[in-house]
Parts: structure tokens; C-alpha cells; sequence
């Protein structure tokens, strides 16, 4: 990791800016000539910031934000220069150009983060998220993704090395002492030590069975005026047993029953399932919907319970999977919701009552992506917009790539599986020595190592040199 590397950091096509980012210890020599200050002068970067800049291609001088970053307080660990350019596609390739032919290295897919994880700046888990969330095409892998990247997995399976390495210390110590001698300890001890790193394994299985079902589960959230009938529908739509364990929505004439989230089960098909929530009603302020102001309010700044609903509901709503808009069709109205990307289905509500019109208007119709009218208090139209919700959803995934999100989750599964097979080995070791039988303390030993063994794994500490290529290859340049 000596060269120094260079790659466009930024999307292809054109945009407002593009990034070209530079790491390795050429970085700062690099900045110095091809890029200029106010003066003329070679840039000086010196201490860490931004610093505007004029950056020559060799046909011209462009505009530029240095931004520099001197290792080891940088992702990569490594003094890294990010040039910040016009977004033109063909000026960021022409100071790419101008960049490699003054002495940097085209990056390989992936080699920053890769020169991140092996400078010990990221672990294995947080380098395959920024990868799953790179690739991620919906809500649901980008919450996965994330979950991932912000080292959920890793603080776990650091505390979870740390208990096997003094069960494994304590064990191999026991080997050179008979149990007369001070130095011994207990089995009946170092089972009670087994079981506990035993439970925490369990809980991580169940934390990354729970984020990869999430990444494939996906969110289905209601959202609408006051009295639309969002609760009547969730309870509806909500599986029977899943809706009990909730509670159900209280469901009432009066206008804004609903305050917190409910959540409950969505059965679309017979293997496909959502994650249902339901939401405060957003109420009408200065003549139309809009999320009370929910989208910005800090819930701590204030006591108003209906601000704080709205503002639950507003960050809820931009972070569904498939945004179920629920529209009275005696009194149409559809809030102002950021939908983030979700796909928008409108339930034409209340289509049994007498004034009800048997459409959305065309200014609504064109703010969603489908519509279907229903009744949540009779059931009618409900098939109708389950088939509407799969069929959105199908066609947002197609051709998503899940390798990210959710293919890594099968090998991290896997390795934890083998190091609770390990701790579990051990257990039994530990509990046939203390009634006279069972495993020698040398077993028991090596059935720890090949425990912490699948943890290093995870990881990265013992990974293998051509898994590390697979994974890293699947990287788009620049990261």
C-alpha cells in the first residue's frame, strides 16, 4: 500500500460536482502540482480542511475545493486529498487523467475501503456495509446496510471475543495445574463463563437474523389526515395474531385518535410479508397537509404530544419501503410527504359512504403510483390492494442486487452458527469433566479456538486472501 491511488468518487453522468479523491502518501505532493491558490502559488494543504483552489488540467484551469484529510484521522488511515470539481463528466476524466500522469495509481475497485479494513480503521462487517449500501435498491436493504455499517455486528462480536479469550486463557492455564493446586479453576467456573459467551452468540444470531429479514421483509407505512380511516385499515390488513400482540389501533370518530406507531404483519402473498405502521394523523396547518411541521421539529424541544406524533409519523413515512396513502373519498386530501423514493399507493378510502367519489381526482392520481378504492370498515377493495402493493414493490426490486444487503448476512450467519457449534462442543466438555466424564481440558481448548477462529473470520482477522478479493471486488471504483 505504498502507491498512492486515485479513482472518481462520485456518480457517473453529470451533476453539479464530482469528486475525485486521492490516498496514499503521494497525496499532498500530488495537490501541490496540480493545483493552485488565489496567488498562482503551488497549493499548500497543511493542516486538516477545505480550501478553495484552481485545479489545471493541462488544457485549463477549473475551479476546485481542496478538501484534505491527513492520515491516520482519514478513512483510509492514509493522507487522502479530495478534489472537488465542476460535474461535467469529461472535465472530472481530464483531471483524472492529470492526476494519474503526475505519478498516481488507478484504484481497483474497492481499494479504499479496502485500505480502510486492512489499516484497521473498519472491521470486515463495516466494510462488507458500505458495500450492501452502495448496491441497496430499496428502503428496506438501505436500513439493512446501514444497520451493518454502523457496527451493530461488530460491537457485539467484540464483546463476544473478548468473553471466549478469557474462558480460552483460563481454560489452557488449567491444563499445567492439578485441581489441588491454587492455579486450577473450577469447571463448574468455566461453564458458567461457556454458557454466558453461549447466550451472547445466540443474541448476535438473532441480531443479524433480524437485519437480514428486515433487508428483505420490507415497510409498508400508512399515512394520511386525521380520520381517513388508517386504523380501521392497519387493523384490517394486519395479520390477526400480529395485530392482538400490538394491540391493535384504536379506532374512533374522533379526529386524531392515533399517536403512536403500530406495528403488525402485512400478508401480501404467501410467501411475500410487510412490515405494517400505522401513523398519527398529520393535520391541516395554513390551509393544506403537511407533516405539522413534524419533518424538522426536534421531539425534545417540545411537549406538544400531537407535534411529536406528527413528527414520528413524518420520519416513518421516509423510511417506508411502499408509502400507503390513505385519502377520504368524501373529502379528499393527501399530505405532503417526502416519500424518499418509496413507491406511493393511494387507498381510495371510504368508497361505501354516501357522498364518496367513485375516483381521486386527477391531481391526486398523479402524485401516486397507483391507486385502488377500498373500504376498511366493510373490506371491500382490500385483495385489490395487496395485489397494488406487490405488484409495486416487484417491479421497484427488479434487478436489485441483494449480494449487499442481504447475501453477506449468509456468511456471517454461517460463521456464527459454527462458533456457537464450538462454544457449544466446549459446554458439553465442561459439563461431562464436572460429573467425571466427559472431554479432557485440551479439547475443550481447541473447541474454543475454533470458536474465536469463526469470529475472526466475520470480521476479517483470519478471513482468506481470495474472499477478501471476491468481496471487495464487488465495489464500484471510488470506494
Amino acid at each position: 500500500m505504498s502507491s498512492t491511488i486515485a479513482a472518481i468518487a462520485s456518480s457517473a453522468g453529470a451533476g453539479r460536482r464530482a469528486v475525485l479523491r486521492v490516498s496514499g502518501p503521494q497525496a499532498a505532493r500530488l495537490g501541490a502540482e496540480c493545483c493552485t491558490d488565489a496567488g498562482g502559488r503551488p497549493l499548500e494543504l497543511g493542516e486538516r480542511g477545505a480550501r478553495e483552489a484552481r485545479f489545471d488540467d493541462g488544457v485549463g484551469t477549473l475551479p476546485c475545493l481542496a478538501v484534505w484529510m491527513p492520515g491516520p484521522r482519514s478513512f483510509t488511515a492514509e493522507d487522502v486529498l479530495e478534489l472537488h470539481l465542476p460535474g461535467h463528466p469529461a472535465l472530472a476524466k481530464g483531471a483524472l487523467e492529470r492526476v494519474l500522469a503526475a505519478g498516481a495509481t488507478l484504484a481497483e475497485p474497492g481499494e479504499f475501503t479496502r485500505r480502510a479494513f486492512e489499516n484497521g480503521r473498519i472491521d470486515l462487517t463495516r466494510a462488507e456495509g458500505v458495500l450492501a449500501l452502495v448496491q441497496a435498491r430499496t428502503q428496506s436493504e438501505r436500513r439493512a446496510a446501514s444497520a451493518l455499517l454502523a457496527g451493530g455486528l461488530e460491537r457485539r462480536l467484540g464483546e463476544l471475543r473478548a468473553g471466549l479469550e478469557a474462558l480460552r486463557a483460563l481454560t489452557e492455564a488449567s491444563l499445567d495445574f492439578d485441581e489441588a493446586d491454587t492455579g486450577h479453576v473450577p469447571t463448574l467456573e468455566l461453564e458458567r463463563m461457556a454458557r454466558a459467551v453461549a447466550e451472547g452468540l445466540e443474541a448476535a444470531l438473532g441480531w443479524e437474523r433480524a437485519r437480514v429479514a428486515e433487508g428483505g421483509a420490507g415497510r409498508a407505512v400508512l399515512a394520511g389526515a386525521p380520520n381517513a380511516g388508517k386504523s380501521t385499515l392497519f387493523n384490517r390488513l394486519a395479520s390477526g395474531r400480529t395485530a392482538e400482540a400490538s394491540g391493535g389501533a384504536l379506532v374512533s370518530d374522533l379526529a386524531g385518535t392515533t399517536r403512536d406507531a403500530k406495528r403488525a404483519e402485512w400478508r401480501l402473498a404467501s410467501t411475500r410479508t410487510l412490515e405494517l405502521i400505522d401513523t398519527a394523523g398529520l393535520t391541516e396547518r395554513d390551509g393544506g397537509l403537511v407533516p405539522g411541521e413534524g419533518a424538522t421539529v426536534d421531539e425534545r424541544s417540545t411537549d406538544d404530544p400531537d407535534r411529536i406524533a406528527e413528527a414520528r409519523a413524518a420520519r416513518l413515512a421516509g423510511s417506508a419501503d411502499l408509502l400507503v396513502a390513505v385519502v377520504d373519498a368524501a373529502g379528499p386530501q393527501l399530505p405532503d410527504l417526502d416519500a424518499q423514493g418509496a413507491a406511493v399507493l393511494l387507498a381510495w378510502n371510504k368508497t361505501d359512504l354516501e357522498g364518496a367519489a367513485p375516483e381521486p381526482p386527477a391531481w391526486l392520481r398523479e402524485r401516486a403510483d397507483a391507486w385502488v378504492g377500498v373500504s376498511a370498515a366493510s373490506g371491500a377493495g382490500l385483495d385489490a390492494l395487496g395485489r397494488a402493493a406487490l405488484e409495486l414493490l416487484e417491479s421497484r426490486e427488479d434487478g436489485s442486487k441483494t449480494a449487499g444487503a442481504l447475501g453477506l448476512g449468509a456468511r456471517h450467519l454461517l460463521s456464527l452458527e459454527e462458533a456457537r457449534s464450538g462454544v457449544e462442543q466446549a459446554r458439553r466438555g465442561l459439563r461431562g469433566a464436572e460429573e467425571g466424564g466427559g472431554a479432557p481440558l485440551d479439547q475443550v481448548a481447541e473447541d474454543l479456538r475454533c470458536a474465536t477462529d469463526a469470529l475472526d473470520g466475520v470480521v476479517g482477522r483470519t478471513t482468506p486472501e481470495d474472499l477478501l478479493d471476491r468481496i471487495f471486488a464487488q465495489f464500484c471504483l471510488g470506494k
